[in-house]
């Protein structure tokens, strides 16, 4: 007989991370399977990394699935849904982690929506960038962000009857692979924070985590930084 798993928050619920191989991603695929969810997750090219990450999931007596996935083609994100759903059976927390395009965040919910139960949650990951950008050359990549505040806005109005809580978490500068904190740059970023230092991976896992709690059900349609006093 197997040893009984510890009661958990989130003991039988199921989330589905896009982009969750490594950085801020891995670090929240990881926290939701500490915290008792099954957990899966897309990644695009680093295959050894996600097997990596499923193997920090068992290790939490959860179950893992990494689907390779571009977040940018509609029918990859379709098929990571219809993935998860196969092996896992439900889908309670979807986060929109890879944003590579408004399209893509769209079309991964309107997906997840369709097997999302009443008090699911909905927790897009953005960037302070939307509303505070004092470098040049970033107004794309601030309409990016932007445009995924507002379309949880609207969706937290369309899904509230639903009771389904719907976030943007906005990090400030974090140390990944693609932002390494000894990078050409860190040094600006660093100054520009209260703390002068960048954040973790983990410091951002832990608001997604609060945010698919019980206690968060009545925070929607925020968006909520955790950037360090980045723009204070």
């Amino acid at each position: 007989m197997s040893p009984r798993r510890p009661v958990t928050v989130l003991g039988g619920k199921v989330a589905l991370v896009m982009g969750g191989s490594r950085g801020i991603g891995a670090a929240i695929v990881k926290r939701l399977a500490v915290d008792g969810a099954s957990v899966a997750f897309t990644y695009m090219s680093s295959a050894n990394k996600a097997d990596q990450v499923v193997r920090d999931i068992e290790t939490t007596g959860q179950e893992g699935l990494a689907v390779c996935a571009d977040n940018g083609d509609v029918d990859a994100v379709r098929n990571a849904v219809d993935q998860t759903i196969e092996r896992m059976g439900r889908l309670d927390i979807l986060v929109n982690n890879a944003a590579v395009n408004l399209r893509g965040v769209f079309v991964t919910t309107q997906e997840a929506l369709r097997h999302m139960g009443d008090g699911g949650r909905i927790i897009m990951i953005g960037s302070v960038g939307s509303d505070h950008t004092p470098f040049p050359t970033a107004s794309i990549y601030a309409l990016s962000k932007g445009a995924i505040a507002a379309f949880t806005r609207g969706l937290a109005r369309d899904l509230g009857p639903r009771g389904i809580t719907v976030n943007t978490v906005q990090p400030g500068p974090v140390a990944t692979d693609m932002n390494p904190a000894d990078g050409a740059f860190a040094e600006i970023l660093r100054q520009s924070t209260a703390f002068g230092r960048f954040g973790k991976g983990e410091e951002i896992a832990s608001l997604v985590s609060y945010l698919t709690k019980p206690e968060a059900a009545f925070i929607t349609g925020a968006s909520l930084k955790t950037d360090g006093g980045f723009s204070a």
